[in-house]
């Protein structure tokens, strides 16, 4: 062996003595401490059937009909914020990404990129949150992958979650199905997840009571459909918030779209913070928030409906769908006048899911 320095070697303890405190390397080696790591956090915490086989993967049957399948990952900073944490947000967002197919979420996973040298308690905080956001929800989490990078190479928690849900039969919610003439709802007032998770990061106090819109979105969904409202189209609201989803389906649907603002819900404690840091609400995320998109003569019922739950208790008709200046959204301002609301050439708030 040639030695082309003198520095001393150093042998690594496979077993660091503080394994048992913060993950380590070993945490993601495939040895005895990661199946320590799985059966004392993740099994113990997403106990059900299909996770306990701890197969490769999960299998079911299924009924005749349509899957969803989406997926998403979470790196939000800090972890923990007023009103959530990326724990339950992970949870939340894929089941809202399921809602807004119009299916009804089934079964999640769960993959975490752990940082060495994380404590074991807030590992343990973030999966008895997922847990409990899983079990509140209905939903079961059945597979899962963990990986640990270097000390540095990371930012303590990264976790991707994907989701498998159930379409009914004739069930079909797409942005082509959008028309001249439709109506626009939102489910609630706007940005305070985007403010809540600024306030903790950047140790801002504001006047209010602001915390994260996080919540599971599909109860809502399934009382519109059960209720024979003809969705059009559904999205929910995170990054670049409602101006960017707006865009989005406009470009999608080849329609134009006028909006009211004196129409669109924001809560004071947020507009005012919004006023102060720069920042126009209808670009800031949401976690639980969406754009429901029905037939005009069906706004009112779909409003009764979303307003029967809590997330969309605050839901409104914020303007309609039409056939000018196709893929342009246009914003009919308080004082009369109109502006273009176009997509965010950067990002105002990165790191916010």
């Amino acid at each position: 062996m040639t030695v082309h320095d003198n520095r001393p070697f150093e042998p690594a303890c496979p077993l660091p003595i503080s394994a048992k405190n913060t993950v380590q390397l070993a945490h993601g080696g495939g040895g005895r401490l990661m199946q320590e790591l799985i059966q004392d956090i993740f099994v113990r915490a997403f106990h059900n059937p299909l996770l306990d086989s701890l197969h490769d993967g999960a299998t079911w049957p299924v009924e005749k009909g349509t899957l969803a399948f989406t997926t998403d990952s979470y790196v939000v900073h800090p972890l923990f914020f007023p009103g959530g944490d990326i724990g339950s947000l992970a949870v939340n967002g894929t089941i809202n990404d399921l809602a807004m197919c119009g299916a009804k979420p089934l079964y999640l996973s769960a993959g975490f990129i752990l940082e060495e040298g994380l404590s074991m308690d807030v590992l343990q905080r973030v999966v008895n949150s997922m847990a409990e956001a899983a079990r509140a929800a209905g939903v079961s989490i059945v597979t899962g992958d963990t990986k640990v990078v270097d000390r540095g190479k990371g930012d303590e928690i990264f976790i991707n979650t994907a989701g498998v849900g159930f379409v009914p039969a004739g069930v079909r919610v797409l942005p082509t199905l959008i028309q001249p003439g439709d109506a626009i709802l939102v489910s609630g007032d706007l940005g305070s997840h985007g403010v809540a998770v600024l306030s903790v990061r950047e140790g801002l106090t504001f006047e209010g009571d602001i915390k994260s819109d996080s919540a599971p979105l599909h109860h809502i969904v399934a009382d519109l459909l059960d209720s024979g409202i003809d969705i059009h189209c559904l999205r929910d609201l995170t990054r670049g918030g409602l101006a960017s989803v707006l865009n989005e389906l406009a470009v999608a649907a080849k329609v134009g779209m006028m909006v009211d603002e004196s129409t669109i819900p924001v809560s004071e404690p947020v507009r005012g913070a919004c006023e102060l840091l720069g920042l126009d609400p209808l670009y800031v995320a949401n976690e639980g928030r969406f754009v429901a998109i029905v037939p005009a003569l069906q706004a009112e019922a779909a409003l009764a409906v979303m307003r029967r739950h809590k997330a969309a208790s605050l839901a409104a008709h914020i303007g309609m769908v039409t056939d000018r200046d196709p893929s342009m959204v246009v914003l009919r301002t308080v004082v009369g006048t109109h502006r273009v609301l176009d997509l965010l050439s950067g990002e105002q708030l990165p790191r916010i899911c």
